[in-house]
């Protein structure tokens, strides 16, 4: 949540920029040559993962009976096909084609911590970049795709982009995204409230990726744990490496990018390095269990990292047919 600015003599004003710079926007962004850029590179890297069946990133048993296979472990015990067992002498289960009218919906976190950290490389920006690929992957297999968007102030979404298919809405939506964050005070980001808003939001059964920092005033598990009942939900958190790892000196101002208030530190002090590093493990063990109470996938995005690497791990882990494939690579290899 804290944004690093530039490092100050304790007795020195913060200048005008530093001072003026919680929202961290970058220069206006060109939607239409980011996502050509996106398209001739990250896309067609994924490309190649999704092909045959209409696969794609979300999960859906949809209508059409498919194909009997031998049943794996990671299957849903409610796809078994009895007769075909007992025929078999060996657990079968049922496959179906996914289903080709499932809705993705984006609720992406464009608040004040979204926007803080340090190099050209923003989380706020990542996050885009994540939309767009996202957004193409889904429309160019007839999937709709909207967007429900908060950037810190009351409502809780700001702008909500109805779902569409076409090129031309997906660059509406960017362009939504990639308005700037207003002035004003913005109170600190409710995951817990979002959640339950998107809950109500949603009236048919979606994907819904929850793209954020996961940095939270509130406790968020309860309402994560309702919105997974009823629709498939991925929670993808970006962050910074500058959140995990403190300065190896000197003495730094420290700004909370959300609410505005400042606060001084010695990086040099033992004890608050190590309180530091205490927390922040807390706080990554909380996050993983609140996703595994919940039942749902997590993908992490860090800002000094290529976004296509983590969407290949990402792909591979959500479809079975990869897992397959890579633990019979194992076990040949063995």
């Amino acid at each position: 949540m804290f944004k690093w600015l530039k490092r100050q003599r304790p007795e020195a004003a913060l200048p005008a920029a530093a001072a003026g710079d919680a929202s961290g926007d970058a220069p206006v962004v060109d939607i239409q040559r980011l996502l050509h850029r996106l398209e001739w590179t990250t896309l067609k890297r994924l490309d190649g993962l999704l092909q045959g069946d209409h696969r794609t990133l979300m999960r859906g048993s949809g209508l059409d009976f498919a194909d009997l296979r031998e049943y794996q472990l990671h299957d849903d015990a409610r796809h078994i096909d009895w007769l075909a067992t007992a025929r078999m002498q060996s657990p079968h289960v049922r496959t179906y084609l996914q289903d080709r009218d499932m809705t993705a919906w984006l609720m992406v976190d464009l608040s004040g911590s979204m926007r803080a950290g340090v190099g050209p490389q923003r989380k706020h920006l990542m996050a885009l970049e994540l939309c767009a690929v996202l957004s193409r992957l889904f429309t160019r297999r007839g999937n709709p795709v909207g967007a429900l968007i908060h950037r810190g102030q009351v409502p809780l979404f700001d702008e909500v982009v109805p779902s569409g298919r076409s090129r031309m809405h997906v660059l509406r939506l960017l362009q939504t995204l990639a308005k700037p964050l207003r002035e004003g005070v913005h109170a600190p980001t409710a995951l817990g409230a979002l959640l339950q808003a998107a809950h109500g939001q949603l009236r048919r059964r979606s994907t819904l990726f929850v793209i954020s920092d996961c940095i939270s005033a509130d406790p968020w598990q309860q309402a994560l744990m309702q919105l997974a009942q009823r629709h498939d939900v991925v929670v993808v958190r970006i962050h910074d490496p500058i959140e995990t790892t403190l300065p190896t000196s000197g003495i730094w101002p420290l700004r909370d990018a959300e609410t505005g208030e400042l606060l001084w530190i010695d990086a040099q002090d033992q004890r608050l390095r190590s309180r530091f590093e205490a927390l922040m493990q807390a706080r990554e063990l909380d996050l993983r269990e609140t996703l595994t109470r919940a039942g749902v996938d997590g993908l992490e995005l860090s800002t000094d990292e290529p976004l296509q690497n983590a969407l290949l791990d990402f792909i591979r882990l959500r479809h079975p047919r990869q897992r397959q494939g890579n633990a019979r690579a194992q076990v040949n290899h063995a």
